[in-house]
């Protein structure tokens, strides 16, 4: 507790950590404030009084959005159509040459793609908010149903989405960590009070042990944070000698370095792609009346059941794979340290390592993604036990791997601010090591 008092003490001391901090808290208070400012022309009481349990992929977005989404905010659509964007820049960078050549220009390139991202993103709240409008919001708690109110609303919707990203930008150059990763994680962690205590409330009603059961049901999910906290932070390290040049009378190089290869390096992505393929035979059913597809998607429609779960796993499993490929480049790897005069032991340069790093990445993805897999399933299992849905969903999946990943990486920030200043850092011998996944949480770095 000592040591922890200092370390606080440190921080404040750096005037440069202390504001960045206090920009993050004041830039994530105007994010959850908005989120509950509800639209103009729907009674927030009505929409109250009727409201009803999320399910499914309206329940995730929700969750991200902070309960925005089912308060019909004008952070409703939150900043999920901006992750969407960012996903399909990213898939169109290597499908596209003239894309992959944009990455490649520096900070011109970034610069591009970042604008190309806000118009897609623009054009995809275009498309989501009047069906959000027609779909999500209860049309019992609309005041007048008029042209005038759709536009509005939609307008709204577009601005607040945009608002929130330029939140997350300003967050990741003023304030500390990724800034749209931050505002996912705020939203999480906003729904996570309430969940434990309904859920606390729930057990405790429960007469024969129902309060030895949410305490079973807490140190289960210490312990499933602390298996995620390995997956995020495990790596291969595999040694890296460079050649001795002599500058004079100095010696430059030599000493052996190590390629953190990350034992889960697609990050929450494939659970992201996985999901919203999961929801295509529901969504396919409502736009036709055959009862053979009627038939084959009630097999989807229970999260908790087993073709769900055995579909679901087997899909994070491939898309980790995928992702992982199309991520990590073995063979630039190879070339920047052929160029640097770097080399793995007993490996020759250029292809040869490139193979011995192909190698390992396929073996250290195969563990790692059936561990992702797990973990992306134990909600289901959790709701299955008996815990209350909203709950649940902090027993592993997406909303678990970005909290974690998050956290860890803003706690590295502040660990090198620290460092920078010959401060003791947060951690004690056995520091972070290595940056976290959350920027592939938040997608956009």
């Amino acid at each position: 507790m000592k040591r922890l008092i200092t370390t606080i003490q440190n921080i404040y001391k750096i005037d440069d950590l202390r504001i960045r901090i206090l920009n993050t808290l004041g830039f994530l208070l105007i994010y959850r404030l908005g989120s509950f400012v509800v639209l103009p022309g729907v009674d927030s009481v009505v929409l109250e009084a009727n409201a009803q349990q999320a399910t499914g992929l309206a329940a995730l977005i929700n969750m991200f959005a902070g309960g925005a989404f089912s308060r019909a905010s004008i952070f409703a659509l939150g900043i999920m159509p901006y992750i969407s964007a960012s996903i399909v820049m990213q898939l169109m960078g290597i499908a596209v040459p003239q894309f992959a050549k944009m990455q490649k220009e520096g900070e011109s390139g970034r610069k591009k793609i970042t604008q190309w991202t806000r118009f897609l993103t623009i054009g995809i709240c275009l498309a989501q908010a009047p069906s959000y409008i027609a779909t999500s919001v209860d049309p019992r708690a609309i005041i007048e149903n008029t042209p005038f109110f759709w536009i509005s609303s939609t307008v709204l919707l577009i601005t607040g989405t945009m608002f929130v990203m330029w939140l997350g930008e300003r967050i990741t150059d003023k304030g500390l960590g990724n800034g749209i990763s931050l505002l996912i994680m705020i939203g999480i962690i906003a729904n996570f009070p309430t969940a434990l205590v309904f859920e606390f409330q729930s057990q405790n009603s429960v007469e024969g042990g129902g309060l030895v059961m949410f305490l079973v049901e807490l140190v289960f999910l210490l312990l499933v944070t602390i298996a995620t906290i390995l997956l995020v932070q495990g790596v291969r390290r595999v040694p890296v000698n460079f050649a001795k040049n002599v500058v004079g009378s100095r010696q430059i190089g030599g000493a052996r370095q190590y390629i953190p290869l990350k034992v889960n390096a697609a990050g929450v992505m494939p659970i992201i792609f996985a999901q919203a393929l999961m929801f295509i035979p529901m969504s396919f059913v409502s736009i036709t009346d055959s009862d053979a597809a009627t038939s084959f998607a009630s097999l989807f429609a229970d999260i908790t059941g087993f073709w769900y779960n055995l579909v679901f796993f087997v899909m994070i499993i491939a898309f980790t794979y995928f992702y992982t490929a199309i991520t990590v480049n073995p063979n630039q790897m190879a070339d920047d340290l052929k160029k640097n005069g770097g080399f793995v032991p007993g490996i020759r340069p250029g292809k040869d390592t490139s193979d011995f790093l192909d190698n390992i990445i396929s073996k250290i993805t195969l563990p790692g993604s059936i561990f992702l897999g797990i973990i992306s399933i134990l909600p289901a299992f959790a709701m299955i036990a008996g815990v209350n849905n909203n709950f649940a969903y902090f027993f592993g999946g997406t909303s678990l791997l970005i909290m974690v990943g998050v956290i860890l990486d803003t706690l590295q920030q502040v660990e090198s601010y620290l460092l920078m200043r010959e401060y003791d850092g947060l951690m004690k011998s056995g520091r972070i090591s290595g940056r976290s996944n959350a920027g592939s949480y938040g997608v956009a770095q």
